[in-house]
């Protein structure tokens, strides 16, 4: 029996984006990515490891050296559609929330659960981490461009964020590509 059960779920990249790293969280919109164990070489989010921040801060020290399971965030076209709408905004542009790709077609995305796996026809594979709770960096992104708007970011953005991930199995992602959705093959935890 696997572990990992294939759905009826397939989503399409329609956007990808490359966010440099520095201080800004604005990603740069990009035709394909080269996704390797350190997520995207260069990249703000890029690594093995890490240093863990405040989304662990119950478990270890600002800056420890932990695991990456966050070097991708992977957002859902109709969850930032129903974002602007919240937000009054007419479209959302995925670049100011430091998105590395957008998919198409999987309902309810922020909410597949930990351990899921997007993968491609070629075999690579997208591990899911979890949901990505809003922050306020991206309010800032849209504030700049979309003055009067930033603050209504993070409350818009609950359970509609998308997730965080890493890279099981690397390899080249691009527009038009199809990842296919396999979910943990296990009961719900019910202590």
């Amino acid at each position: 029996m696997p572990f990992l059960r294939e759905t009826e779920y397939a989503a399409e990249v329609v956007w990808l984006g490359y966010v440099p790293a520095g201080q800004s969280l604005r990603a740069e919109t990009v035709q394909a990515l080269n996704l390797g164990f350190d997520g995207v070489k260069g990249e703000r989010h890029a690594g093995v490891n890490r240093a863990s921040c405040v989304r662990v801060k119950n478990l270890y020290s600002q800056g420890t050296e932990i695991r990456n399971v966050r070097q991708l965030s992977v957002l859902s076209v109709e969850e930032l559609e129903q974002i602007a709408l919240e937000m009054d905004l007419d479209a959302l542009d995925p670049a100011y929330l430091g998105a590395s790709i957008v998919l198409k077609g999987i309902p309810d995305f922020s909410h597949v659960p930990p351990s899921s796996r997007l993968q491609a026809g070629g075999g690579l594979t997208i591990t899911v981490d979890m949901e990505n709770a809003p922050c306020v960096l991206p309010g800032r992104e849209i504030e700049a461009d979309q003055p009067g708007h930033g603050a209504a970011f993070k409350p818009a953005a609950v359970g509609r964020r998308g997730i965080t991930g890493w890279v099981e199995r690397p390899g080249r992602i691009e527009l038009g590509d199809r990842l296919a959705l396999f979910v943990p093959d296990q009961p719900n935890w019910a202590p």
